[in-house]
């Protein structure tokens, strides 16, 4: 079958024509046309080669091939295996039924894994690139673990992506012996020496992140409790001398003094202080969303029960949505600016939604994973 006859109105053509091609017989035509010399496709495509190629040799019979440099340019088709990730579908169908049926926000949701899906999230055209060489080509069917690609773009971030501080899950930090404002310079990439340093603004209230204290600190647990000392990124040492409670029995303040000598953050009698945390100024500091997402499916391989089944292995926490506050200088990102957020992974500011007076970033990858490629 070469055409289909169809009796609707077209986008373009209104009700100029009912008869439409066949992808079949439109491919190797639009190829020969554009002089593409290998029209690469998955291994369902081989058993159509033959008409591919029948149809290339009655072009060239009537004299349609390009001729570039002299030569003549005959399309040849190439078939590979499509190019699976665990964790998520790659069929165009199933994706499709996904937006539409407001599984996800659409083609570019952050999750999917199309191009302006990645794109969005902040893969980087890179990473990618060293995903594909990595999984290589070939014609056997089989999955690409997806934490090799979350590997490769973590691999990139972390020599590109400029660090910034921000805390995801708030509690407020006083320092009750602090007065006035200082300003804390680090470097925005440690490893780049060009990206060159930022001042940071700093006063005696801060955020910081939750789970930086434990009322009953943990053993190995090395960061904020009663009693005591941990370093402020960049700052100075502090130490923990009360807190209080809210009506739920959650930490809503934190009372710390500093040492007045240790600003930069070493302690002046040379102790050593094993713990360091990072902060933002409540006075200064940029409340943000923050989308932390995940993968799409709970199960490697989501077609596992059949292509019928597939949303029963949806992810319905691949999506979290959170009140943060980051430093000054991310309200001034572009949208898709990507950082590192300290102690906490690899955003970017979302290409949609952001805005300078409220910002919103996405969760590319986490800081660390245990994949070793």
């Amino acid at each position: 079958m070469l055409y289909r006859i169809r009796h609707a109105s077209h986008y373009h053509l209104g009700d100029k024509w009912c008869i439409y091609p066949m992808y079949d017989f439109a491919h190797p035509i639009e190829d020969a046309l554009e002089g593409v010399t290998h029209s690469m496709c998955t291994l369902e495509f081989e058993v159509h080669r033959p008409l591919y190629d029948w149809v290339v040799d009655r072009l060239d019979e009537m004299g349609m091939l390009v001729v570039r440099n002299g030569v003549k340019i005959r399309p040849q088709q190439r078939e590979f295996a499509r190019l699976n990730l665990t964790y998520t579908v790659m069929s165009k169908r199933l994706l499709l039924q996904m937006v539409t049926e407001g599984r996800v926000a659409g083609w570019d949701d952050p999750r999917m894994p199309t191009v302006c899906g990645m794109r969005r999230r902040g893969f980087t055209p890179g990473a990618i690139r060293e995903f594909c060489d990595r999984a290589g080509v070939t014609k056997v069917e089989s999955e690409s673990d997806t934490a090799l690609l979350e590997w490769c773009v973590r691999e990139e971030l972390n020599k590109t992506a400029l660090r910034r501080m921000a805390v995801l899950d708030p509690v407020k930090l006083v320092i009750e012996n602090f007065e006035g404002t200082r300003t804390v310079a680090k470097p925005n990439n440690p490893l780049d020496e060009a990206s060159g340093s930022r001042e940071i603004p700093f006063s005696r209230e801060l955020w910081i992140d939750r789970a930086d204290f434990q009322e009953n600190p943990e053993k190995k647990f090395f960061r904020l409790g009663p009693d005591r000392e941990v370093r402020l990124a960049g700052a100075c040492i502090v130490k923990c001398i009360g807190y209080e409670k809210d009506a739920d029995g959650k930490v809503s303040l934190i009372r710390c003094t500093w040492d007045e000598g240790s600003w930069g953050g070493n302690a002046p009698d040379g102790r050593k202080v094993k713990g360091t945390i990072h902060w933002v100024d409540c006075a200064t500091g940029v409340k943000a969303e923050v989308r932390l997402y995940d993968r799409l499916f709970t199960v490697p391989n989501p077609m596992q029960d059949g292509s019928d089944q597939f949303l029963k292995y949806l992810n319905t926490d691949s999506l979290k949505t959170v009140t943060a506050y980051v430093e000054p200088a991310l309200a001034a990102a572009a949208p898709g600016d990507r950082f590192q957020f300290e102690r906490t992974g690899y955003f970017c500011a979302d290409a949609k939604d952001f805005r300078p007076e409220a910002p919103v970033f996405n969760r590319t990858v986490t800081l660390k994973d245990s994949y070793k490629p």
